[in-house]
């Protein structure tokens, strides 16, 4: 090989890695996997929740999240929900991050090394908040109030969270990922801090983004029917 074509082809190889470099965000959905303790990490329209469960045992540990900033290498998290700890809502956290092809951060309480699964490329991909329920074939507006029902998708993975960001209260989550295709909208569960026993459990239901608002309709976990419209938290 002569001297100029192997210098060319170390230029386009260093040229391509950096780019990839540069094109990395930070947002979406990244993951690590100890024993069978698994962390999720999902960053979306500027907010943070992060979740620590066990699949196979069936077992919910924590989640907690809210409002995220990257600078530099600091995470600054402002918590607006902490299952384990309400005293830490309305606080914030600054985290080592680093980002290259991987997420190197110590947001578990530890550094570890997190890798990507999914960049948020996905219609549902947002936060959402329910804004109107039906109730007695009349739709019901449901206005933002400190106590507050959130959905957290990214490209593959659903997150529900019910709190209060001005007590602290939590009054539950469940999370996994989900698939949406042909108007149909499926959650396969893999944690529900409510009853363990969902884990492992698909729901389906009708679901279609109308005027910007996501409609959701069909049964819930009790079996009881739910016709649901929720908004873009953040846009």
């Amino acid at each position: 090989m002569k001297l100029s074509t192997a210098i060319s082809s170390f230029l386009l190889v260093f040229f391509v890695a950096t780019i990839n470099a540069q094109t990395t965000t930070i947002e979406g959905t990244w993951h690590v996997k100890e024993g069978d303790t698994e962390h999720t990490l999902v960053l979306v329209d500027g907010y943070l929740s992060y979740s620590i469960f066990d699949v196979k045992n069936k077992k919910f540990i924590n989640t907690s999240g809210g409002p995220y900033s990257l600078q530099g290498d600091k995470l600054k998290v402002n918590v607006e929900f902490n299952a384990q700890d309400k005293s830490d809502v309305g606080g914030g956290h600054v985290y080592m991050a680093s980002l290259s092809n991987t997420l190197k951060t110590n947001i578990s309480g530890k550094d570890l090394s997190w890798t990507k699964i999914d960049d948020n490329n996905a219609p549902l991909s947002g936060v959402w908040r329910i804004t109107g329920r039906q109730v007695n074939d009349k739709m019901n507006e449901m206005p933002l109030r400190d106590r507050r029902t959130l959905k957290i998708l990214s490209g593959t993975r659903f997150q529900w969270i019910a709190i209060n960001i001005k007590t602290g209260e939590f009054s539950g989550t469940g999370g996994g990922t989900y698939t949406f295709d042909n108007n149909k909208y499926t959650e396969h569960i893999e944690f529900f801090s409510r009853d363990n026993d969902r884990v492992g459990a698909s729901l389906s239901f009708d679901g279609k983004i109308e005027n910007g608002q996501w409609h959701h309709s069909g049964a819930s976990s009790k079996g009881d029917p739910i016709y649901e419209i929720w908004s873009k938290m953040y846009k």
